[in-house]
């Protein structure tokens, strides 16, 4: 059902702190004329958790607007069940694709509780769903053996791996097959994660270089493995600014840069400032000076 690369999208904000649709509009226009195959809103360890629900049914709607006949899919990350059944029904209703879905936050499920928090949302409503598993963020692992459960509830389609550990792909291929699909969440492992089977991928820094993202995964389905690594080579150093506490800012100076957006962020994060600014702005603009030529596509 979901193939292909699937940005996570930065929130754009005013000066007054409001969200910027025009500025959202144009971004998420660039992504899709790269040749992504659909828009994630809202990340979990974006700003969505700071945005109301409100907030985030207006963003998916910015998305729906801009991929037109692909997806647009809203992040659920809630602190209570019940909450994240609430936005399930409320992404339902505004004609979201589907939702990724955090198993919990705050609290740490154990596995029966990782699989009665995921049925439950998945009841919320009809719209099919990609589970985030990221147990380094969110200290919550939905194990091999979780999934054997969770491949009971058809409305659970796919499963973003954000392990850390590349063999849990082979791991879920090997148990499942094709039952899931399988999409990486890390970007500094998305050659590695496409080379053993993910057929796709869930991008950060696609969002400031996005026709270098579409390229390396088209290379890849297309078996075209060692053009697709020397992008990959040149694109390491970019991508590892999305594994990082300050990912979102990270992302958004790259925005800033490469792509003439801009870096608001709502608090508590701040802009970078500093050293720390000056390293990830050497870093993004190191790269755009050695920007790679990008072969021809099939």
């Amino acid at each position: 059902m979901w193939k292909g690369v699937l940005p996570a999208v930065t929130t754009k904000f005013q000066e007054s702190g409001e969200l910027d649709h025009d500025e959202m509009m144009r971004c998420f226009q660039l992504q899709m004329d790269a040749g992504v195959d659909g828009l994630i809103a809202c990340g979990s360890l974006g700003e969505g958790p700071m945005l109301t629900h409100d907030e985030r049914i207006e963003v998916l709607k910015l998305c729906k607007e801009a991929s037109g006949s692909k997806p647009s899919l809203l992040t659920v990350a809630e602190a209570a069940t019940q909450d994240a059944c609430a936005l399930a029904r409320k992404a339902a209703r505004a004609g979201a694709d589907g939702l990724m879905v955090v198993p919990s936050t705050i609290y740490h499920t154990d596995p029966r509780e990782t699989v009665a928090t995921l049925t439950a949302i998945a009841r919320a409503s009809d719209l099919p769903i990609m589970i985030y598993s990221n147990r380094l963020a969110y200290r919550v692992d939905v194990t091999v053996e979780i999934m054997e459960e969770l491949a009971k509830i058809d409305q659970i389609v796919a499963v973003k791996e954000s392990s850390d550990d590349i063999r849990r792909s082979t791991d879920i291929i090997n148990r499942f097959g094709d039952r899931f699909d399988l999409l990486t969440g890390v970007d500094n492992l998305a050659f590695e994660a496409l080379a053993v089977g993910a057929t796709g991928w869930v991008a950060g820094l696609c969002l400031a270089f996005p026709d270098e993202t579409v390229a390396i995964y088209r290379l890849m389905q297309a078996g075209r493995h060692s053009e697709a690594l020397d992008i990959y080579r040149w694109f390491r150093p970019l991508l590892d600014l999305d594994v990082s506490t300050y990912l979102v800012q990270n992302i958004k100076l790259a925005e800033t840069l490469a792509i003439g957006s801009n870096d608001r962020v709502r608090a508590p994060r701040l802009p970078l400032a500093g050293e720390r600014r000056a390293s990830v702005a050497q870093t993004i603009q190191a790269a755009i000076a050695r920007r790679p030529a990008l072969p021809a596509l099939v």
